[in-house]
């Protein structure tokens, strides 16, 4: 049986991170264990081979939701990364931090150490920011490149300056001081190509001879004695393959993902004890693992756009020749993009106390609401979603197989104020497509069309055509050991367990309002501090004026 000090299970976001921090130590060996292929593949590379890795399961561990009680009866499609780099090798690109009160928050529920000023510096340290921003909230030397989009397209700049009209104004870092407002979308994109987790952190850490990264090794069980994590079970090659044994020396860490970190745990004997009794499973610690799940939940209204081209005409025929041209000889052009150009930041109504909504502009439509499927005809598209939903779902094992896909219920909507903030913000996504300035290219709305108007209207069709934005978290909530809830301490150790932690999204103990991936990283760079016994950085010292 090979030994490590540090088994690591999942090389996406978190884990490229860990893995990068801890081998920094040459006396320390790392090993990480990933389901999922090395991230070859051109199509991740590529920004826009995000509309082929949506689907590509030898990548992609293409998990579907449970319907729930606000989806129309509907399972919804849940894309999780399985690859080197996991998610961050197949999303969007985004980077968004969240405001001041998601970590403030984080720390009110007590957790020592997690409140804003704690976890900037970490930001910072992570981050190589190419563009604008104050250096108080961002970083200019880290390995994660975070550049601003640089497509200018008319529909773009009508949408910012329609929600300028509105009284939304343009902000230039909502990464910064405050989110509030309107801009172009900061991503994870470096000279036309894909910033992964992976192409960052993991693959400059693997030249390390104390680095050992084992691909197509899916883990089946953490194997313990007494209560100490001492090793990972895992199979070869996925179901039929070898079964090997990996020991750590001095800790397990799960970073499989919000879906994955409490599916390992529920099947190695932590979790509910009926749940697990239920499935044959011998209890060997419980906690609340898996419950808590929280999502963004998002419909998209979409306008037909007329007198002007849309990436849905750009992304066939002779057009996407012209397109690939540029990619190929600038790194330029349609196959560099993100899905979404711009993000608007605001409020769901006046007693809202920061924002509340997330708004993303497209100049393109998509096929059934679906992300990831354009259409053929020329279309706009405003996706709106409440930032710190109140609903809470679940993870569970189907079975005590260990390659059958979890049970996945978000409960999206179930809160009624989630039902009244979704109501509002698509309220909001039309008055932006219907504002002046983008009238000379308004032709009609599509969706949900003109005929829905009041507030029972809008949440049907929230429930008709809603997904997911790929932001699940808090499935293995960090809090204090007297809490009902919490299954990490702030320290992200499991609570009554010894040598086993967990890192990833799945420890965030409240939605954020932002995308996950940047988060996560940052999660991931303090925990390695944490591990390694230093000095966490100071904090930072931020000017009161930053709320939002």
């Amino acid at each position: 049986m090979d030994r490590f000090d540090y088994v690591i299970v999942g090389a996406g976001s978190a884990g490229c991170v860990l893995t990068s921090r801890l081998s920094e130590d040459p006396n320390v060996s790392v090993c990480v264990l990933e389901a999922g292929p090395s991230d070859w593949h051109p199509y991740i590379h590529l920004p826009a081979g995000f509309i082929k890795t949506f689907h590509m399961k030898s990548i992609n561990w293409a998990y579907q939701q449970e319907p729930g009680p606000y989806t129309g009866g509907r399972s919804i499609y849940a894309p999780r990364g399985k690859t080197l780099g996991g998610s961050s090798s197949i999303n969007g690109h985004i980077y968004n931090r969240g405001q001041r009160m998601d970590f403030d928050t984080w720390a009110q529920m007590g957790n020592r150490g997690w409140g804003y000023a704690d976890v900037l510096p970490y930001f910072r340290r992570l981050e190589r920011r190419v563009g604008e921003g104050e250096d108080t909230y961002r970083g200019r030397d880290g390995k994660l490149t975070v550049t601003t989009m640089d497509w200018r397209d008319p529909l773009c700049e009508a949408f910012m300056e329609g929600a300028v009209s509105l009284g939304i104004p343009r902000n230039p870092d909502y990464n910064g001081k405050t989110q509030e407002g309107v801009s172009y979308c900061q991503r994870t994109i470096d000279k036309g190509l894909r910033v992964s987790g992976s192409t960052a952190f993991l693959k400059p850490a693997m030249k390390r001879p104390n680095v050992h990264v084992h691909t197509h090794a899916h883990a089946t069980e953490i194997f313990f004695e007494g209560k100490r994590a001492v090793g990972v079970r895992y199979t070869k090659g996925g179901r039929g393959g070898q079964p090997v044994e990996v020991r750590a020396n001095k800790e397990v860490i799960l970073s499989g993902g919000t879906y994955n970190s409490p599916q390992l745990l529920q099947l190695s004997g932590v979790g509910s004890p009926d749940l697990l009794q239920q499935h044959g499973i011998a209890v060997r610690h419980a906690l609340p693992v898996g419950e808590g799940l929280q999502d963004h939940y998002a419909p998209r209204t979409v306008a037909r756009v007329k007198d002007i081209k849309t990436i849905n005409e750009l992304r066939r025929g002779f057009s996407l020749w012209i397109e690939a041209l540029k990619w190929a000889t600038a790194r330029r052009g349609l196959l560099s993009l993100s899905p979404t150009m711009v993000y608007c930041f605001w409020h769901s109504g006046e007693s809202a106390e920061s924002s509340d909504l997330q708004l993303t502009f497209t100049p393109a439509s998509y096929k059934e609401g679906v992300q990831g499927q354009l259409e053929d005809e020329p279309g706009m598209t405003v996706a709106s979603w409440q930032q710190r939903p109140e609903s809470r779902g679940y993870v569970r094992i189907r079975s005590s197989d260990p390659f059958a896909p979890p049970i996945i219920q978000t409960n999206y909507l179930d809160a009624e104020l989630d039902r009244r903030v979704i109501v509002g913000g698509m309220k909001l996504a039309r008055r932006l497509l219907k504002s002046a300035p983008l009238s000379p290219y308004y032709a009609y709305e599509d969706f949900p069309g003109p005929n829905v108007n009041t507030d029972d209207e809008f949440l049907h069709a929230a429930t008709e055509r809603g997904t997911t934005t790929f932001h699940p978290g808090c499935t293995c909530r960090m809090g204090p050991a007297d809490s009902t809830w919490a299954v990490v301490d702030d320290q992200l150790r499991v609570h009554g367990l010894e040598g086993l932690r967990v890192i990833d999204a799945s420890v965030m103990p409240r939605m954020i309002s932002a995308n996950l991936n940047a988060s996560t990283m940052m999660i991931a760079d303090r925990a390695s501090d944490l591990i390694r016994g230093k000095q966490p950085m100071e904090a930072a010292r931020i000017p009161d004026a930053a709320v939002a």
